[in-house]
């Protein structure tokens, strides 16, 4: 049965009449609620950009040239917060398990490559396989499974797919009787590496913080192979509905932490008690057009 063209006239400007009853036309964006906070930047971030001293180290610096104040709050949980409107910007590894669903679903900006926090090949003082110093992984792992000296698999996703690429880049040698993996993983892999005098994979970070409450016998041994180095992003939250967000002032913090003042700042920083340069400026992955200029 055909519809009559004026009744469909009819009823698509009811439909008209009742988008704008309800505030605006159809399609139009949702008013964008002012921020909570507008002097202050709310940023949540993983622990191992705080617990390694960075990220203090340039809020810092940018509260000392800015009006406004940062605010961080730390733990894995980070996108919970910026779901809430509990946060203006995310800092979190790349990888991290919620970030790829955020920005999907539209709450986020783009993520912005900032830096890099250290893995780390930790291993005995004694280091029974001589890796220490080297700068290729592969090689530190040839050696240890030429003496057949043990290695634990720390069993965390990204740390377990990065042993993977280490053991086919040694040249995939028997794992029998040194490559042990017993399901354990973060404090539990390294604790059981300490008592067993082997090597293991893990971020310097959590190893530097767990090695203040726990005697560990274990050091950091090769730290300069770039397979070492895992990026993390900063991530802008969008403002809608309830999430009063301070856009402005999140921009403003992530064009700080790409500004290559800061970037270079970034490389010069160092991990409490350690040398070696262990954070990595990783503001030129970003593409050219949006970095600032020095």
């Amino acid at each position: 049965m055909g519809i009559d063209r004026r009744e469909f006239v009819a009823g698509a400007a009811a439909v008209g009449l009742a988008a704008c009853s309800h505030g605006g036309t159809a399609g139009e964006p949702e008013p964008v609620a002012p921020p909570a906070e507008p002097g202050v930047v709310r940023v949540a971030s993983v622990k191992t950009a705080v617990d390694g001293g960075l990220l203090p180290a340039l809020t810092g610096r940018f509260e000392r040239g800015s009006p406004l104040r940062v605010r961080v709050t730390t733990g894995e949980r980070v996108y919970d917060l910026a779901r809430r409107g509990d946060a203006d910007l995310v800092i979190s590894h790349y990888g991290h398990k919620d970030a790829e669903g955020f920005v999907l679903a539209g709450l986020g900006e783009w993520p912005r490559t900032i830096f890099s926090n250290q893995m780390a090949l930790l291993g005995p003082p004694a280091d029974p396989a001589g890796v220490r110093g080297l700068d290729d992984a592969c090689v530190a792992l040839s050696r240890i499974a030429a003496t057949r000296s043990k290695l634990v698999v720390n069993d965390l996703d990204g740390v377990r797919y990065l042993s993977s690429i280490l053991w086919h880049g040694a040249g995939r040698p028997d794992r029998a009787g040194w490559w042990l993996d017993a399901g354990a993983s973060k404090d539990a892999a390294i604790e059981l590496a300490s008592r067993l005098g082997a090597y293991v994979l893990w971020g310097l970070t959590p190893f530097l913080e767990l090695g203040r409450t726990t005697p560990l016998a274990l050091e950091p041994l090769v730290l300069a192979d770039p397979l070492l180095q895992r990026m993390l992003v900063s991530v802008v939250v969008k403002p809608a509905g309830s999430r009063r967000v301070n856009r402005d002032g999140a921009a403003a913090f992530e064009q700080f932490l790409l500004a290559p003042e800061t970037q270079a700042a970034i490389r010069a920083t160092r991990y409490p008690g350690k040398t070696a340069v262990n954070w990595v400026p990783a503001g030129r992955n970003n593409r050219t057009a949006i970095l600032p200029k020095g």
